[in-house]
Formats: structure tokens, C-alpha cells, sequence
């Protein structure tokens, strides 16, 4: 990880929940600040090399969730759910001083950025959607569900990092050792014994996807029509199992000036250091 370019700020949720979230650059920048949002179980870790890159140029805030990172985690699972977060988003912005912002949203931070538009429209200035649609396909929904809710300990992050390997090399062959390890000390933290690490959320997010596994997932399309006036750029990962290759074509469809690029070789999700993306990612943000 590269020289702290950040710094720490911890706010509270509308229920005095404490949440986390970095600040990367000039808040005082005259370009659109960039809001980071990460996918169900993950960080604002994710973000770090990326925000690092636009930090020169302009603000960059990433978030912890509740129950993720170094946010709290929320003594109640139910409050593990897409209106919660929104609201503490809005109390985000409010304590960071954001008025107009561009989203991108990894996975369930796409969902997100979606549901912003519903829920506090005039704020957002563009949205990049990474790995993420209206659709969720079946086959990465199941997936997901079936692995949060367990409690995985390694007894070093080099050991998470070959066990991370080992479970998801088909959806990410281009990462090397090197990347397997970036991305085990972003999943990973020390655990509180001090032996070992353990995962870096509250497995408890799990239950709830679990006991909605089966049921019937809500049409979204309304939310993504709603982005039709905005700015947008998706990105999908060409081996993607929650973004199908069908659903991306029919986003293009729905939203004529949606720039859509695929990330080849690439499962779910992108991380955004590869070429593809960032080239997608500076075109997109120097054309706001």
C-alpha cells in the first residue's frame, strides 16, 4: 500500500451507529468530487490505489458500510439492508459537505448509486456502475449467499492470501501473487486475539442474504432507468457471474449514452487497476 495520502474521519448513522470513511485529496478542488462505494462485504480498502491516482485532481471519499472495516458493527443484522445504507450515505455527505458528487459503485455500491437517484437525485453529477446491473444473474447471487455468512481464519494474510487464490482463481487469472496478497490485506484484518487474521466484516450480513436466497429479486430496471439523464459508465468483467453478458447489452439499449466496456479476462468484480478500466474510468471523469 502506498504513503498515506488520506485522512480518517468517523461520523454518526441517523441511529448514532459510528461509521468510517476516508477523505482523499483537495476538498476544496473545483472538479466533481469522487464518492467510492464498495460491494456487500467489502471496504474502503478497495479503493485505496485508486483514489490515490485521482487524489491530485480531485476529492476522493471512501466508505466502511456498517458492520464492514472499522465502522461498528450493528448490534441489530436487520439493519443490514439497502435503505440503511442510503440513509447513513445521506448523513454522509451532509457531515463531508457534498453537495453534487460522481458515484462509483462496486457490485452492491452500484445498486447503491442506483438507489440514489430515488433517494437524493439532485446530488449526483455521474455514476460508474463496476460489474453491476438492473439484473443480478442467479448464478452469482447463490454464490455470494452461500459464503458470507461463514467465520474464515487465517493464521497469516500470505495464508489468506493463497486461500483467497485457491477459491477464486477462475473469476481472476490475471491476478498474481503479488495481487492475491493487495487483495487479502483488503478483505483480511488482524484478529483481536492477535493470532491469526480473520475477515474484515461482520459475518452477521450474511443471514439475511441467506434467508433471501430463493426468493424473488426486485425488478430494478425502474432505478436504472432513473440514471437515463445522467453521465454513466459500466464496466463488466467478461467472466462476470452476476453481470450477464445479456443484461449489459440490454443496459446499452435502455441508456443510449451509457459507455459499456468489458474488462477481458476478468471475473466479479474488476478491481480497477487494470488498463481497460482506468483508461474507461479517466476518459469518463475528464469528459464531466
Amino acid at each position: 500500500m502506498s504513503a498515506q495520502v488520506f485522512t480518517e474521519h468517523f461520523f454518526h448513522a441517523q441511529d448514532d451507529l459510528r461509521l468510517y470513511y476516508r477523505d482523499y485529496g483537495d476538498r476544496h478542488s473545483p472538479r466533481l468530487p469522487l464518492l467510492c462505494l464498495p460491494g456487500l462485504t467489502r471496504n474502503s480498502k478497495d479503493f485505496h490505489d485508486l483514489a490515490s491516482r485521482y487524489a491530485s485532481q480531485r476529492r476522493v471519499i471512501t466508505v466502511d458500510y456498517r458492520g464492514r472495516g472499522r465502522s461498528a458493527y450493528d448490534p441489530d443484522p436487520r439493519h443490514y439492508d439497502p435503505v440503511v445504507y442510503l440513509a447513513d450515505l445521506q448523513n454522509l455527505l451532509a457531515v463531508a459537505h457534498v453537495e453534487q458528487v460522481v458515484v462509483l459503485g462496486t457490485s452492491m455500491g452500484g445498486l447503491l448509486a442506483m438507489g440514489m437517484t430515488a433517494a437524493m437525485p439532485a446530488v449526483l453529477a455521474g455514476i460508474i456502475l463496476n460489474d453491476v446491473g438492473p439484473d443480478i444473474d442467479r448464478g452469482g447471487y447463490g454464490r455470494i449467499a452461500q459464503t458470507i455468512g461463514t467465520a474464515i481464519r487465517a493464521a497469516s494474510f500470505e495464508d489468506a492470501a493463497e486461500l483467497w487464490r485457491r477459491s477464486d482463481q477462475a473469476a481472476n487469472p490475471r491476478l498474481d501473487t503479488a495481487g492475491w496478497l493487495k487483495l487479502a490485506h483488503a478483505t483480511f484484518r488482524q484478529d483481536d486475539s492477535g493470532s491469526g487474521v480473520r475477515l474484515d466484516y461482520d459475518i452477521a450480513i450474511g443471514k439475511a442474504l441467506q434467508a433471501q436466497a430463493d426468493a424473488p429479486l426486485p425488478d430494478l430496471w425502474p432505478l436504472f432507468r432513473g440514471l437515463r439523464n445522467l453521465p454513466l459508465l459500466a464496466l463488466r468483467g467478461a467472466l462476470s457471474d452476476v453481470l450477464s453478458a445479456d443484461t449489459f447489452i440490454r443496459m446499452k439499449r435502455e441508456h443510449a449514452s451509457m459507455t459499456a466496456v468489458t474488462i477481458p479476462d476478468v471475473g466479479h468484480v474488476p478491481m480497477l487497476d487494470e488498463p481497460e478500466a482506468l483508461a474507461a474510468i479517466d476518459e469518463f471523469l475528464a469528459g464531466l
